[in-house]
């Protein structure tokens, strides 16, 4: 009977001690056996590593992977562009840019520095006075350059543009043609809406300081023509690429609103962690 007794005992301290062993912690570094799940409630033990490609939790201080840098990203990016303004018929609108209009009514204004460029030229030939067309003919898109900016954090789209102006008078018809070559520059950037979603966006969109190339057509002109070429030049140096920003850059901007989302995702995280993605020339 004493026996027995004791046994019971013995069974309830082994049962005890078990109950202790189990409560306790993962020996420090010792990881838990391949494809075993944690009890309800239980961390990692000290020293564990997470498996591979899983995130980490808040608080935990470790730096997360950066994103992965997609093959041919900044290709596909160009190509968006390029397909999204032939579709948005840019060719058609820089082909009928009002740029008569838009210089009888500068001409108008003779005390402005525009007015007095064209009082100028007026002077030197007078058949101007009787232009009756200034117009683009043969629109072309070349091909788009893709920049990063030094911290990785911004894109500069150059949108490279094609004109040839016809410029016609009553009198002799087609007058002279002039081959103009102009420079766009869109930067595209990750900003937080009020809700706090990430979109990509345009920010500045503008023309650099002498992008805008005027060359004479067929050949060399008598005197009295180039005259006209180079007083003409000078008013649509200044004239010229705000017309054509305020045409092309709203295009960007609704290229970039219908963006392929992937994409689009792609180049946020990209942009905000500063990875470098467009290869330096």
């Amino acid at each position: 009977m004493l026996q027995t007794k004791s046994f019971i005992v013995f069974c309830g301290l082994l049962a005890l001690t078990s109950a202790l062993l189990e409560a306790l912690p993962l020996p420090l570094g010792q990881g838990l056996p391949l494809g075993q799940g944690l009890p309800l409630g239980q961390g990692l033990p000290l020293g564990q590593g997470l498996p591979l490609g899983q995130g980490l939790s808040l608080g935990q201080g470790l730096t997360p992977a950066l994103p992965s840098v997609p093959l041919d990203l900044p290709a596909h990016l160009t190509s968006a562009l390029t397909n999204g303004l032939l579709s948005g018929d840019l060719l058609g609108i820089l082909q009928n840019l009002p740029l008569l209009d838009m210089l009888k009514a500068k001409g108008d204004n003779s005390g402005s520095l525009l007015g007095g460029l064209l009082s100028k030229v007026t002077s030197m030939v007078p058949l101007l006075n009787n232009l009756i067309e200034v117009k683009v003919t043969d629109p072309q898109l070349l091909e788009l350059g893709l920049v990063q900016s030094p911290d990785g954090h911004r894109l500069y789209v150059t949108i490279p543009l094609g004109l040839v102006l016809n410029v016609k008078t009553p009198v002799v018809g087609s007058l002279v043609r002039l081959d103009v070559k102009l420079n766009l520059t869109a930067e595209l950037l990750a900003v937080r809406n009020k809700d706090g979603n990430l979109h990509l966006v345009l920010g500045d969109c503008t023309h650099s300081l002498g992008s805008l190339k005027t060359s004479l057509l067929d050949g060399i002109a008598p005197l009295p023509i180039q005259s006209l070429v180079d007083s003409l030049t000078a008013v649509l140096d200044n004239v010229l690429p705000e017309l054509v920003q305020s045409k092309v850059c709203p295009l960007i901007n609704e290229i970039l609103s219908r963006l392929d989302f992937t994409m689009a995702h792609t180049i946020i995280e990209l942009l905000i962690h500063g990875v470098e993605f467009v290869s330096k020339v």
